[in-house]
């Protein structure tokens, strides 16, 4: 599947649901994106465009245990394999843009707002932003560094993780694997590494 580029941008703006398990279902580890992409939201699937490196990473990791490749949209069996190992995935900001560059301090702000409330309600045991430019707006701290956070958000621990952007030019499929797979320990996802 293939977008144009006047066919995405019909896409601006729009939202993508929130993944999360459901009833009955724990929620161990909540990753968070800035925003979605344009292609992310023609397909309503996180971290779908091409060259995105988010579930490769999450395989190789070994987060995830089998293949997942959203660029023609997630299917259920792939959200339930998600769900079913506690994984959920949401964003900072809920509007689609085509780059982050686009968005205001005060969308930062309010989503941040916004994903602190989420954490409140659905208890994940550990959430992890993909971005620390993301972190470092939305919740003001200039100089946050990757890695766990000193304050957990109560019972959850707090991490920040790079962001699998194929402009990310400088994190591969290994080294964000070894990254998602610190918060992924914590959240009792993995082993001991």
């Amino acid at each position: 599947m293939g977008f144009t580029q006047a066919e995405l941008e019909a896409f601006r703006d729009t939202e993508v649901p929130d993944l999360l398990p459901g009833p009955g279902q724990p929620l161990r580890l909540l990753f968070v994106g800035i925003n979605p992409g344009l292609w992310t939201a023609a397909t309503q699937t996180h971290f779908a465009r091409p060259g995105n490196r988010f579930y490769p990473a999450l395989q190789r990791a070994g987060i995830v245990e089998r293949r997942i490749d959203p660029a023609t949209g997630m299917t259920d069996d792939d959200r339930e394999h998600l769900r079913s190992r506690g994984i959920g995935i949401t964003n900072v900001v809920r509007r689609a843009t085509a780059r982050a560059s686009e968005l205001t301090p005060e969308e930062y702000a309010e989503g941040g707002a916004r994903l602190r409330d989420l954490v409140d309600r659905v208890q994940p045991t550990v959430v992890a932003v993909a971005g620390v430019t993301a972190w470092r707006a939305a919740y003001r701290q200039p100089k946050a560094r990757a890695g766990r956070q000193p304050d957990d958000w109560g019972t959850t621990q707090v991490w920040v993780v790079p962001n699998p952007s194929g402009l990310n030019a400088h994190d591969t499929v290994e080294t964000l694997a070894a990254a998602y797979a610190e918060p992924a320990r914590a959240a009792g996802l993995l082993g001991p590494g």
